[in-house]
């Protein structure tokens, strides 16, 4: 079959797996679709947001769709990293038998990851970075595909163990879970209080997910959508005295590194291909550009006084590079 009948079926099958969870799932659509991208890449997402907005429910109607297993973690302070990866116990003849943890699943959800301290957060985290966990000694692989939705609740900070950038880095995206509308709220209130119960249905298998994470890296970019990627990520980091920006010199005191430039590039992939592209443009880097970089962008003192946001900040560098790229 030839790579952009491929892509089309991708597209057709990316459309009936939002109609799926959709079935379950009010509104959320950019988180939805965020959520979906990020898996096709083979990254991780930290998605952010009050409870009670369905983030469980969420995850559980994307592990159905795709026909993959599904586990959860709810992190707490006196959680220990073998209650993640797994420990070695002594069976009846006094050996020593290595007993899978929950991270032994294709999607896991590590609920309120900040509230657990760091030595448990970097179990995880490396075994997001490894796609295995090694015990005593001993390499034991993830299972394929292995896709981490973390989330924080954004408003309670006490008595957390906030991500350090480096950690954070490890997250392709960073998705803000918001409110529902008027009236989605009103659908959610009348589907769930009743005895309303539609099922999620399967709409593709794991193999289905590791032939399309194959195909995506094939898609060709231009150098002129690579450039626009770094020149964004670029405009990110102070002190640049041959390129900066008035907002980034004021407001920010780290920028992004090359990860986000790879991640806004495997990104733009992804989203053309999920939207039935065979390459992808500059509107691609876009659509992806807040989640991948919001987390990335370290704010200074200045910028949380004057309630300047991360997003207000990335569209503003966008919109310069695409000027300047014009030109």
């Amino acid at each position: 079959m030839d790579k952009k009948d491929d892509i089309k079926r991708l597209n057709s099958l990316y459309e009936l797996m939002k109609s799926e969870i959709h079935k379950t799932i009010y509104g959320q659509e950019e988180v939805v679709q965020q959520s979906l991208l990020c898996l096709f890449t083979g990254g991780h997402a930290l998605l952010v947001g009050v409870p009670g907005l369905a983030k469980t429910l969420l995850v559980n109607a994307l592990a159905k769709a795709m026909g993959l297993t599904y586990k959860r973690i709810q992190f707490t302070p006196d959680l220990m990293p073998s209650d993640i990866i797994g420990s070695e116990i002594l069976d009846s003849n006094r050996d020593f038998k290595y007993i899978q943890g929950p991270v032994f699943t294709n999607i896991l959800l590590a609920d309120e990851i900040n509230r657990t301290p760091p030595k448990t957060q970097a179990a995880l985290l490396e075994s997001m970075q490894e796609k295995a966990v090694t015990v005593n000694g001993v390499r034991h692989e993830l299972p394929t595909p292995f896709f981490v939705l973390a989330t924080q609740n954004p408003i309670e900070q006490e008595g957390t163990y906030p991500l350090p950038e480096a950690q954070l880095d490890r997250f392709m995206f960073n998705l803000l879970l918001d409110y529902p509308s008027y009236d989605e709220e009103v659908e959610i209130v009348k589907n769930t209080t009743i005895d309303f119960n539609l099922k999620t249905s399967q709409v593709l298998t794991s193999d289905d997910i590791t032939f399309f994470r194959t195909l995506i890296p094939q898609i060709p970019v231009t150098d002129h959508i690579v450039r626009f990627a770094v020149s964004i990520v670029e405009l990110t980091r102070p002190g640049k005295s041959n390129k900066s920006h008035k907002l980034t010199e004021e407001y920010i005191s780290w920028g992004a590194g090359p990860r986000a430039s790879q991640y806004l590039v495997a990104g733009a992939r992804t989203h053309a291909a999920l939207n039935g592209r065979y390459t992808p443009e500059m509107s691609d880097v876009i659509a992806i550009a807040k989640p991948v970089l919001r987390h990335r962008i370290v704010k200074n003192f200045k910028a949380e006084a004057e309630g300047i946001s991360t997003d207000i900040i990335i569209d503003e560098i966008i919109e310069t590079v695409k000027k300047e790229m014009a030109k």
